[in-house]
């Protein structure tokens, strides 16, 4: 199949280069001259495991290109699959659609034979409506049939998720496009992936359902931390108490300092909104909103508890700022509004991330970087993990502990033992796991 990419972001470029290796023809486009440039150069823009390896040997075979003309691909395409940004709208939290309208007023203007138009983006329920509305106002004799597939790719696990999906959400009623569209994921029935059809609002709407209530799962299981931390409970057993029932699943269940990323609090607010524009209010998801953003500054004060209650003078290591491991992403990051509080409490802020400092720069200008953790480590009054990276789940302690003002470490990740910690001379504080 020949299929046409639009937008070469993290959703864009990642599928592009996984049905290239399916085998299908894609050209991945966008308007940024200076991503496609570095594309080109083989150069990736962003930090995936194994996504260098995968474009650079589907460009070499000839079947993955990047190009800046959008006419030539769509009007050559089979499938145009639309993977442009969908940011939070400034001012109202709505999904900013600004990127998805324009890409289908440009590919309406070449369209030529019979051509699915395909929704990858993630995007509210009605969107799909307004995308063929726009197709067909721009060009009315469009042979075209216009699906929603949205993605459910994990940063760190995004190629494994594509090629091993849990399923894959099919909106549309139109029996060809169909066709086209199990033709393009063909290469994936060996691996038993369930193609589930629906019509194309519910195919959106399963997209911003699925996100809300992992973020809900994140945000009940950070509320029951607090209350094991007051109670003298262990928030960790409870997780693996309830997640063992198979109705609730063990899954997005470790405590922490709050979900953050590209998906999970857009997509929220964005549901929230569609919600109050259809009157039918989500106040589950509208409270998970309200506990995330607030947790997430709440953690400079356990920070500051655990110096005495003031920071006033004190210098602070971060270890980890990205909101996950094994991406540089650092969208609502849970590091930011955290290190900006404890910049608002007085202290000094050193960080250190093993691939997210570059990105970091951009939010966080006036902090200083570090090295390595060993030298985030040195001169602090407390040491703060932010990310669960792998390389800080094996620090030399004796070293950490050699090289910091006060041994104070305070674990958002739960990565330690109390009991370790303690033996190896540190005051030690986490996430909901009390003292008795």
């Amino acid at each position: 199949m020949r299929i046409a990419m639009i937008g070469t972001g993290y959703v864009g470029l990642v599928s592009g280069a996984c049905f290239a290796d399916f085998g299908h023809s894609v050209i991945c486009v966008d308007k940024d001259s200076s991503k496609i440039d570095a594309l080109l150069r083989g150069e990736i823009p962003i930090f995936e495991p194994g996504l260098d390896a995968l474009v650079a040997s589907n460009v070499k075979s000839g079947r993955l290109g990047f190009s800046l003309d959008l006419s030539e691909a769509v009007k050559t395409a089979d499938a145009v699959f639309i993977a442009v940004g969908t940011p939070s709208r400034r001012g109202d939290g709505h999904a900013d659609l600004s990127y998805v309208h324009a890409a289908a007023r440009e590919i309406a203007a070449n369209l030529r034979d019979f051509t699915v138009v395909i929704t990858k983006s993630t995007v509210p329920v009605g969107t799909g409506d307004d995308v063929e509305r726009i197709i067909k106002e721009a060009n009315p004799d469009a042979d075209v049939a216009v699906a929603s597939n949205p993605e459910f790719l994990r940063e760190g696990a995004a190629i494994r998720d594509f090629k091993h999906p849990d399923r894959i959400v099919v909106g549309t009623d139109d029996e060809r496009a169909r066709t086209v569209i199990s033709e393009i994921y063909r290469p994936l029935y060996l691996n038993q992936a369930p193609i589930m059809y629906t019509g194309r609002r519910t195919a959106e709407l399963i997209k911003y359902a699925a996100n809300a209530f992992l973020a809900t799962k994140i945000t009940f299981i950070n509320e029951i931390a607090d209350l094991a931390e007051r109670t003298g409970a262990d928030v960790q057993d409870v997780a693996r108490g309830i997640g063992l029932d198979n109705r609730i699943g063990a899954k997005f269940l470790h405590a922490g300092p709050g979900f953050g990323g590209s998906c999970f609090p857009k997509d929220t607010r964005a549901l929230v909104k569609t919600g109050q524009d259809y009157d039918a209010p989500l106040r589950i998801v509208e409270a998970v909103l309200t506990v995330n953003d607030n947790r997430k500054r709440a953690m400079a004060r356990k920070v500051s508890a655990a110096l005495g209650g003031n920071l006033r003078g004190k210098t602070v290591g971060v270890l980890g700022l990205t909101f996950k491991p094994n991406t540089d992403d650092m969208r609502e990051a849970p590091s930011i509004p955290l290190i900006t509080a404890l910049q608002d409490l007085g202290a000094t802020v050193q960080a250190y991330d093993p691939v997210g400092m570059e990105q970091a720069r951009h939010e966080l200008p006036d902090i200083t970087y570090c090295d390595d953790a060993y030298a985030c480590a040195t001169g602090a009054d407390a040491l703060v993990i932010v990310t669960e990276w792998e390389q800080f789940r094996a620090l030399d302690l004796a070293q950490v502990k050699q090289k910091m003002k006060q041994p104070v470490i305070v674990d958002l990740r739960n990565i330690y033992r109390p009991e370790e910690m303690e033996k190896a001379g540190f005051t030690y504080e986490s996430v909901g796991r009390g003292k008795s």
